[in-house]
């Protein structure tokens, strides 16, 4: 068993584990046809799979946690219905208090898997290791692990063909393609803003009329299956590595 979702104290008392896998996304609109929690069922599901089989090729043992639901949010999309915007430091302190609890567990190795760009850990990752030095906290943004090009028609930056295509094949009953808008967007009127000269965050409102960036129309299931299965075999490495060696 290693998915607190599922798993009882009877299952896992007395075991030992390498580490936890702590699920991270948003709750936010994903154009018309996606869930609001799309950011964090992905990487749930993701953390699961490659965990079961990171343990079915290995001697380690882990535990994928509940996934957090609270992202950081960008203006222009925080003011829609629902959509939760998360600050910075109360992303920190949920993480401090997983990190604390896991610590005195005897637990000391956990791996974010993130599924939210918006999302910014590297800050509050440093100021942990220094509060707490023998623990590890690895991130992995899984939509960058490997490149969209080879897998989808469509570049994807929220709520296109990517993210549609991986919900089409978890949870195909929670997408309704017919319902999806264009994701058609609008760039910078700042050509320095546009080629990454310098940065600032994107007026959801003003770049897109759907909340979607990324046109989804050619998303399918069999397209988030192979796109699943590379980020898994990748995880599954990461996660053996780190239930089995140290880092230096």
């Amino acid at each position: 068993m290693n998915d607190l979702l599922k798993a009882s104290y009877g299952k896992v008392k007395g075991k030992k584990y390498d580490l936890a896998i702590l699920p991270w996304g948003a709750t936010e609109p994903h154009n018309y046809h996606l869930p609001y929690l799309t950011d964090s069922i992905i990487s749930y599901h993701l953390s699961v799979d490659a965990l079961t089989r990171a343990m079915q090729n290995s001697e380690i043992q882990g535990m994928v946690l509940p996934a957090v639901t609270l992202g950081s949010q960008n203006q222009g999309q925080r003011e829609l219905p629902f959509c939760i915007h998360a600050r910075y430091e109360t992303q920190k302190a949920i993480l401090t208090d997983i990190v604390a609890s896991l610590h005195c567990q005897g637990i000391s190795k956990l791996v974010i898997v993130n599924g939210h760009g918006g999302n910014s850990f590297k800050n509050m990752i440093r100021d942990l290791s220094a509060d707490y030095p023998d623990f590890l906290i690895t991130l992995v943004d899984w939509f960058l692990i490997i490149p969209q090009a080879h897998f989808f028609e469509e570049k994807d930056d929220h709520a296109g063909e990517m993210e549609s295509s991986l919900m089409m094949y978890y949870h195909p009953e929670l997408v309704d393609l017919s319902k999806a808008g264009d994701g058609a967007s609008k760039p910078f009127a700042i050509s320095s803003l546009n080629d990454k000269t310098a940065w600032t965050p994107r007026h959801w409102g003003k770049i897109s009329t759907d909340t979607g960036v990324g046109n989804p129309k050619k998303a399918s299931a069999e397209k988030g299956e192979r796109y699943a299965n590379v980020i898994i075999e990748k995880l599954v490495i990461l996660f053996v590595e780190l239930g089995t060696k140290e880092i230096y």
